[in-house]
């Protein structure tokens, strides 16, 4: 006897349970099945509605949505499906549950033993049953269902979407556009300013060169020919210079500038007014993306600074984006024009792209330059994730990685040594560690994580160091891990002790070869023989380098 088929379909509505009583007559394969979909009239003759559940209320649909996305078997789901699939004890189902997420289906599975299956031909009638839902819900209209799923739909993905108000990166992309955009309007506006006001005080572009001093300059000024040395006060205070202040008061006494009508003296000087709005508004803003980043990206800003971190997280679109992106992208994040130009000429690929604004770059030498930014754009995917996926907000590890970029600077300008990588991380760890429990900032889970962390880097460094110590025992060691070998390194103490060994060993035999000089064709023959045994000793031992090798070779020559 066949197995029957129910078909558990999760809607906005409730939990509905559907028999698939006349599967011959719509066939048994996936093809019959789609194109018998669309037909209610057939479709409606094989596919039953067996029972219905409908939520309680729409946090109660969220829930039951929430749990069934996550895999989990809820009370009510498992009351429903209890009461409307009996098992009876001891014996075999006669039916099958088709689900559509198989997730969902081995859970129920393990805590009811109702089997369940998920495959195409189970998603299709699936498919069915979501197509024509309503018809088989009598007092549901397609407009309530429409209803339901939208507002389900809205809370599912609210619920989904748990983000941190704090980490929002937009906010810094944003803000890192509007910087740019206002630096160049700042650039043009004064420019404007200087060459419109310099109409009538042509000689106050040499004694002031800043464009915020100078629009408050000629804000202050306005009428040339109304400046006396009573304003030299107010002059100083402007420019915090006394002489700077008498110069202009000298300058406005003897100019070759026009004349200007009062209309024209008061645009300029509300022109100037909006271009220093704009100068005390862009100084605003930056510190408002210095703390932004400080939330956001704490490490990526502390090793390479605020607007470059900004930069790169606004050009790679995120900042998970940026932490997927291995170094060698992130290098040249910036300059893909001049690195599809040069895949196209077949030229010189770029060194950097964006992060070339980074001091360090500037600081380099010329030679250095390409090396740099490839160990700054590593430095900055490790603060990049770091930032990314980790919960607790702190600056350690930009400041260590900092730290390890001035030190290979130093090693390419003098040759100072470097620290290792994981010693620095280790460091950075306990101290990111002492600090989150001094402050409160970390739970006891992001403490467990960190702590974790630490004691991987350390049982790593323990398993090299167990390695070197067995070596040093005379255990086997592997032999990509022997060191010297191939690399003219000395033998170590170890080696020179087998070798006694083996030479004590030869002495208590009593085999010491003998060397025959009878004639010349017998010396000449034990000669080759030496040269042989020496080739395989040679090939056979590892340890014995090749200087070695070239000593003994020309002893047996010259015997």
């Amino acid at each position: 006897m066949a197995t029957a088929l129910y078909l558990l379909f999760e809607s906005a509505s409730g939990y509905s349970l559907f028999h698939a009583n006349g599967i011959d007559e719509i066939g048994q394969n996936t093809e019959a099945v789609k194109s018998s979909v669309v037909d209610l009239t057939r479709f409606g003759k094989a596919v039953k509605l067996h029972a219905f559940q409908p939520f309680s209320s729409a946090l109660d649909a969220l829930n039951q949505c929430n749990a069934v996305s996550e895999g989990i078997l809820t009370d009510e789901l498992r009351n429903f499906l209890e009461l409307n699939l009996k098992i009876k004890e001891g014996k075999k189902p006669k039916f099958s549950l088709g689900v559509a997420e198989p997730k969902i289906g081995s859970q129920i599975f393990e805590v009811t033993k109702i089997p369940c299956q998920s495959n195409e031909f189970v998603l299709e009638l699936l498919r069915g049953v979501r197509l024509h839902f309503d018809r088989f819900i009598n007092d549901l209209k397609p407009s309530d269902l429409a209803t339901a799923q939208l507002g389900l739909g809205h809370s599912y993905s609210r619920a989904k979407v748990k983000f941190n108000v704090n980490r929002v990166d937009n906010m810094v992309i944003q803000a890192i556009f509007l910087l740019d955009t206002l630096d160049k309007d700042i650039n043009s506006f004064s420019m404007r300013v200087r060459e419109w006001y310099s109409w009538h005080f042509p000689e106050l572009v040499k004694i002031v060169n800043d464009n915020y001093l100078y629009a408050k300059v000629a804000r202050f000024v306005v009428n040339k020919a109304e400046l006396s040395e009573d304003h030299i006060p107010g002059l100083a205070d402007i420019l915090g210079d006394e002489d700077k202040a008498k110069e202009v008061v000298e300058a406005a006494k003897a100019s070759m500038g026009q004349d200007l009508s009062d209309i024209d003296l008061i645009n300029v000087k509300q022109f100037a007014q909006r271009v220093m709005d704009l100068s005390e508004y862009r100084k605003d803003l930056y510190d408002y993306l210095v703390k932004k980043m400080n939330d956001v990206a704490p490490n990526l800003a502390a090793l390479i600074g605020e607007v470059v971190g900004a930069r790169l997280i606004s050009h790679a679109g995120s900042l998970s984006n940026l932490a997927k992106c291995p170094s060698s992208t992130l290098q040249i994040l910036g300059a893909e024009k001049a690195l599809f130009r040069a895949l196209k000429t077949r030229g010189n690929t770029p060194k950097y792209g964006l992060i070339f604004h980074s001091s360090f770059i500037g600081r380099a030498s010329q030679r250095n330059k390409g090396r740099l930014a490839r160990y700054l754009a590593n430095k900055c995917s490790i603060a990049t994730r770091i930032d990314c996926f980790s919960d607790a907000r702190t600056t350690v590890f930009g400041e260590k990685l900092r730290e390890q970029v001035e030190e290979r600077l130093d090693f390419y300008d003098k040759g100072i040594a470097t620290k290792k990588n994981v010693d620095v991380m280790k460091a950075a760890i306990e101290s990111a560690l002492n600090r989150g429990t001094e402050d409160g900032a970390y739970d006891g889970e992001t403490q467990m994580d960190i702590e974790n962390g630490a004691t991987e880097i350390s049982t790593k460094k323990s398993k090299k160091k167990k390695s070197k110590h067995g070596a040093a025992d005379g255990e086997p060691v592997p032999e990509d891990k022997l060191t010297g070998v191939g690399n003219g390194d000395a033998p170590s103490d170890t080696e020179t002790k087998k070798k006694k060994k083996k030479k004590h060993k030869v002495a208590e035999d009593g085999h010491v070869p003998e060397l025959v000089n009878e004639t010349d064709g017998l010396a000449s023959k034990e000669n080759g023989t030496a040269k042989k045994k020496l080739r395989k000793e040679a090939d056979g031992v590892d340890n014995q380098t090749a200087s070695e090798v070239k000593k003994k070779r020309k002893k047996v020559n010259e015997e």
